[in-house]
């Protein structure tokens, strides 16, 4: 059994932020119940490649003790952070193929949590995309899904297919943003050891 994790890499989605809704809610909870847990959740950049080499530098130093968290894109981000480390995954809603699902939105993009800022999703980045990509994972067994049949953006069915004998938790519902987190945050919790199962 592996020990419960001293350091969490939480990877958000396309055009979100650090202020995202489930990052903010798992940080309030390590801060209230875990709080000796290193926390990061950088804010990605647009390009893949420049996003890689934040990630991959920033947890150069950090022990096997750690993990990773990521949702949609960030799952995407995610799964080869793991495949890389061997560390154990969560991911939620993930992008399994976003360098085919990313081309109708090359061109200018707002930021989901501040409109006001814009960025290029640049053409070149499909190729980046391309170059991190996990074409199968290795050692299901440390990754867990939480999976969304109600997604209104990504297949619920390819998400699922992407991680064969892993943990998953397909919802009947819900959505893409998992606006029901409150009620999976258990379930994530868990398979990170940091609370004990029932």
């Amino acid at each position: 059994m592996r020990e419960p994790p001293t350091h969490l890499l939480y990877l958000h989605g396309f055009r979100s932020s650090p202020r995202s809704f489930k990052a903010q809610r798992l940080q309030a909870w390590l801060r209230a119940h875990r709080p000796g847990i290193h926390w990061w959740c950088p804010q990605l950049p647009p390009s893949p490649r420049e996003a890689w080499q934040l990630m991959t530098g920033g947890i150069a130093t950090w022990p096997d003790t750690s993990a990773v968290l990521g949702s949609s894109l960030g799952g995407f981000y995610a799964t080869a952070v793991a495949e890389r480390t061997g560390w154990p995954a969560l991911v939620m809603n993930p992008a399994v193929n976003p360098a085919r699902d990313l081309r109708r939105h090359i061109g200018e993009q707002t930021q989901f949590h501040d409109p006001g800022q814009h960025f290029e999703f640049r053409r070149e980045y499909i190729a980046e995309l391309e170059a991190i990509a996990v074409p199968r994972v290795t050692r299901p067994e440390r990754y867990a899904a939480l999976i969304a049949k109600g997604d209104e953006l990504l297949d619920w069915r390819e998400m699922t297919a992407h991680y064969p004998g892993a943990t998953l938790r397909v919802l009947e519902g819900s959505d893409h943003a998992l606006s029901d987190f409150d009620d999976h945050l258990p379930f994530l919790l868990e398979f990170l050891q940091l609370i004990p199962a029932p």
